[in-house]
């Protein structure tokens, strides 16, 4: 271990470096930076390691990436030695993954629990962050790393009159650890994107009757899934760099072939056959049918057309099916995978109710009131998902230079260079901040090249005697302009979806991911980096 400790802003600090957040950003970070020789401290809300795995608890909950590229790549013993037992593992061993590479590279020692984040303050005089604990304990760090997570804080709508129903309340992020038995009760679920589709099929087994209250339908590729066949499993691990490299060579960092160029370039049946082909084999991959899925609704289109026709010939009541076929184009939100989603609405038990133009009312002590009707139920499920992006970082109060508010900065949308660092916010750096490719792609691999981006810059700084790092505002605000002209030209920014905010009221909308791809971001960071750190200042 190199001795880091020279070079550093804040000499006085606790620690040289403080990671806010424990889940595969923060423990990868807490690992590289640790491997450099620099004393860190993480941390982390939650009980546990493993962040968004630890948290979503709900039953049914699953990663949507096979796991076997779902996985850190950056030690290949790791590789070798952990053994997935499912194509698309649940929460359960999701979390224990997440344990046991905290185990293997002896990570719990760095890392404090159950000790959610307040305030984050840079101090100009002393050339440090002092981070302070929802408890009031402070430390101080001269390099601040947020590994806040995309989709980790919630998003509760506040619904009039919620405070007087008398029956249990529930979100699906917030699930409790000994879990919700519904036997024999009347539940409502309000919400089906991705945790409402995984949810909604088991709480259907469970409850005596189960509400859906559905805003918008939402496009559910089947998963197909299963367990691994061992000699599938080793042929993997036997070609993993070949295969990683791929993966890291295609839009979204996964492994998806892509079926043609256009789907409007190609005749019907040849069209159905390569969806049909793709629905048979489940998952993401459907999204890769055709290149031109984001830049043609024509081609779009026939996609959309496909699933809904799916729909109508798996829900046996057509009025039904008609709600749950989307109105919005496929992949304009995020595409979710389900296992049986539609079948669980030819079940006896279970109701669908729009509210896309009738809206909910308000919550009684009995149910739920859409209009006159009251849905009477003896448990309510949230499955609203987050403020996505943006909402874990404005919920920490974070003041740079000047005392500038990230939560001011931030109103009109957020604003960051590359998606990494922030102007007016010294010596503090995000993993899949907004602005760079993050919940578009797979997620693992984002955050191994953010977090190798990082510890590069640290130890070129290092290297050259610099201490401090910031963002020029003009290269900041270059970034943000092309990050939104390249949303402009995608088919995601043409409807309301949590990529632009749209699901928390009063959230400005703005495209938050950079959707230019996984392997072009890369290109134009390693491009930065080479050049000596363009539109950065150093001192």
């Amino acid at each position: 271990m190199t001795n880091a400790n020279d070079n550093l802003a804040g000499a006085d600090a606790d620690f040289d470096a403080v990671v806010v957040g424990a889940g595969f950003a923060g423990m990868y970070m807490l690992y590289r930076l640790r491997e450099q020789g620099l004393r860190v401290r993480v941390l982390e809300a939650g009980g546990s390691v493993g962040g968004t795995w630890y948290w979503n608890r709900y039953p049914g909950a699953r990663v949507d990436t096979e796991t076997m590229f779902y996985s850190y790549q950056f030690s290949n013993e790791l590789q070798q030695e952990w053994e997935w037992t499912q194509r698309y593992p649940s929460q359960e061993e999701l979390h224990a993954y997440a344990k046991h590479v905290t185990d293997r590279f002896e990570l719990w020692p760095d890392i404090q629990f159950d000790s959610p984040v307040a305030k984050a303050i840079w101090s100009e005089e002393q050339q440090y962050w002092s981070v302070e604990t929802a408890d009031g304990a402070q430390i101080t760090a001269s390099y601040c790393v947020m590994a806040t997570g995309c989709l980790s804080a919630v998003n509760t709508p506040k619904f009039k009159g919620l405070e007087n129903f008398s029956g249990a309340v529930h979100h699906t992020a917030r699930w409790p650890e000994v879990g919700v038995d519904f036997t024999g009760q009347h539940v409502a679920v309000i919400g089906t994107g991705s945790s409402g589709v995984q949810s909604i099929p088991v709480f259907a087994e469970q409850a005596a009757q189960l509400t859906v209250f559905q805003r918008t339908g939402n496009y559910v590729i089947p998963a197909h899934n299963r367990g691994l066949d061992p000699a599938e499993v080793a042929e993997i691990k036997a070609d993993y760099p070949a295969l990683r490299a791929k993966a890291s060579a295609s839009f979204s960092g996964n492994y998806f072939p892509v079926g043609g160029p256009s789907a409007v370039a190609v005749s019907e049946e040849e069209r159905n056959r390569e969806y049909e082909s793709r629905w048979e084999v489940g998952g993401l991959a459907f999204m890769a049918a055709y290149a031109d899925f984001m830049t043609s609704e024509e081609a779009n289109e026939t996609a959309s057309e496909f699933i809904r026709n799916k729909i109508r010939g798996i829900v046996k009541d057509p009025a039904t099916a008609e709600l749950l076929a989307p109105k919005q184009l496929f992949m304009c939100k995020r595409l979710c995978v389900g296992t049986d989603y539609y079948e669980t609405y030819n079940r006896d038990n279970v109701s669908l109710v729009d509210v896309s133009e009738a809206a909910i009312d308000e919550i009684l002590p009995e149910g739920v009131r859409v209009g006159e009707t009251v849905y009477e139920v003896d448990a309510i499920v949230f499955a609203t998902g987050f403020d996505a992006m943006t909402g874990a970082l404005k919920r920490i109060d974070i003041r740079g230079v000047e005392n500038a508010s990230l939560r001011d900065l931030w109103e009109d949308g957020p604003r960051a260079y590359l998606g990494l660092a922030i102007s007016k916010f010294p010596n503090m750096f995000m993993i899949t901040g907004p602005g760079s490719p993050s919940v578009l792609t797979n997620m693992i691999p984002s955050i191994e090249q953010h977090v190798d981006w990082i510890t590069d810059c640290l130890a070129d700084m290092r290297a050259r005697g610099v201490s401090r790092i910031e963002p020029e505002a003009d290269a900041q605000e270059e970034w943000v302009a092309h990050v939104n002209e390249i949303a402009d030209l995608s088919m995601r920014s043409t409807c309301s979806s949590w990529y632009l905010g749209s699901n928390v009221e009063g959230k400005t909308r703005v495209f938050m991911p950079y959707i230019g791809g996984f392997p072009a971001y890369v290109r134009k960071c390693d491009e930065i980096a080479s050049a000596g750190y363009t539109g950065f200042s150093f001192r």
